[in-house]
């Protein structure tokens, strides 16, 4: 087989971007920030479930990485897998449009309980793609361009989304009774995923490795604890990731709050989307370039200081300008968050496996995640908003003194 060179990376590159495109389409019809904490309130669920929804994702997403990193070590098949995996989310997605649009909405409407199920099998469906999906990844691109692959890649999938906001903010508009216009939404989530999932086909990747050796479950426990005890750097970014897990909280708190102080029609939602999306494309591609040019952790601190700044304004908001602001905050931590984190993983793992990496971070920070669920929801449930938002600030702003004066630059460590 031949050596993979620029010309695949850059032929990845492209059914990438159209991947990413119709992937950020469909998202845009269950943001979490936005759409699912507002579908579950006109569902009637509480406060607290409703503003521990992106840190659930997060916690629902970790637990099965680790065994999606177990059963996906031996795979010789990269491109076959990870199709496999993304039939999961396809199942869930089409669950779901199929619940809330053709069933009568009688039965569903104040069923938040069945919203919720499907939510966490979403999460759950993302958990065991996304160590796959990593490797997929790193078998198809070269790694001195991987940043910029990755910053406009996701520039793109806020390019679909960005449409996706149009789409779904018309869509809110129409007479269609609730909860079906949502669920119209769902099944246009799941088409766009099926199309996003097929571009997959095309994709080439790096030739099979010749000394390919079967790893036993053993051997990849024994990576695993080798990882946690050795690499001290890992363990410091591992730190100042767990604080900024308080801004998953606040993704679902920040359009509660405001829809409590200004009351603002459901459709906004689509605004919000749009506006998030277009300032996470501008910041995924400065990421990118960041990352490439610089180095990734720098990067990373453009998204820690995106969702350090969301919460502030969120404090201080007195009318929806103030609003606006914090989704536009929120999609410059979002978008660069995506293009950095994965730079990271695949700069700390040096070489060796990125499904272990991946796992791995995921599943040390499902604690942290848990702790500011439980504290956020708390505050919230006794209407301490103010509070709950000053919490997140000094949590973020913890996490990025931690990242500048601690976490060295990962491409510098010495690997075991």
């Amino acid at each position: 087989m031949n050596r993979f060179d620029i010309n695949d990376h850059n032929h990845n590159l492209k059914f990438n971007l159209a991947h990413e495109f119709f992937w950020g389409f469909g998202v845009a019809f269950h943001t979490l920030y936005a759409l699912v904490p507002l579908f579950l309130r006109k569902l009637g669920a509480p406060n607290y479930i409703i503003v521990s929804t992106t840190g659930i994702f997060v916690i629902m997403i970790a637990l099965p990485t680790l065994f999606s990193a177990t059963i996906g070590r031996n795979i010789r098949n990269i491109k076959k897998a990870v199709l496999i995996v993304h039939c999961s989310i396809l199942l869930v997605t089409f669950s779901m449009g199929f619940t809330f649009s053709i069933l009568d909405p009688s039965l569903v409407f104040r069923a938040w309980q069945i919203y919720f199920i499907y939510f966490i099998l979403y999460a759950l469906s993302i958990g065991i793609i996304v160590p796959i999906w990593t490797e997929f990844l790193h078998q198809g691109t070269l790694r001195s361009y991987r940043g910029n692959f990755l910053g406009l890649g996701f520039a793109f999938n806020s390019v679909g989304s960005f449409l996706g906001g149009i789409s779904l903010s018309y869509l809110l508009s129409l007479n269609i009774e609730f909860p079906r216009n949502f669920g119209i939404g769902f099944f246009i989530l799941f088409l766009s995923l099926t199309v996003g999932t097929i571009l997959f086909f095309p994709y080439r990747l790096k030739p099979a490795r010749k000394n390919f050796r079967h790893k036993s479950i053993k051997q990849f426990l024994f990576e695993i604890k080798k990882i946690i005890l050795h690499q001290k750097n890992f363990r410091k970014y591992i730190i100042s990731r767990g604080f900024y897990c308080a801004c998953f909280p606040g993704m679902g708190l920040y359009a509660i709050h405001c829809q409590n102080q200004f009351d603002f029609n459901i459709n906004e939602t689509g605004i919000f989307t749009i506006i998030t999306v277009t300032f996470s494309a501008i910041s995924s591609y400065a990421a990118g370039k960041i990352g490439d040019s610089y180095n990734n952790k720098y990067s990373m601190l453009l998204a820690y200081i995106g969702h350090l700044a969301a919460a502030i304004i969120a404090i201080y908001a007195s009318s929806m300008i103030g609003v606006y602001a914090i989704f536009i905050a929120i999609g410059i931590g979002q978008g660069a968050f995506m293009p950095s984190a994965m730079n990271l993983i695949y700069d700390f793992s040096s070489g060796n496996d990125a499904k272990i990496y991946i796992a791995l971070v995921d599943s040390l920070l499902a604690p942290f995640c848990l702790f500011y669920i439980i504290l956020i929801g708390v505050l919230i449930h006794n209407g301490l908003f103010i509070i709950s938002l000053k919490i997140i600030v000094f949590s973020i702003l913890i996490s990025i003194i931690l990242m500048l004066f601690t976490v060295h630059i990962p491409k510098n460590d010495k690997i075991f």
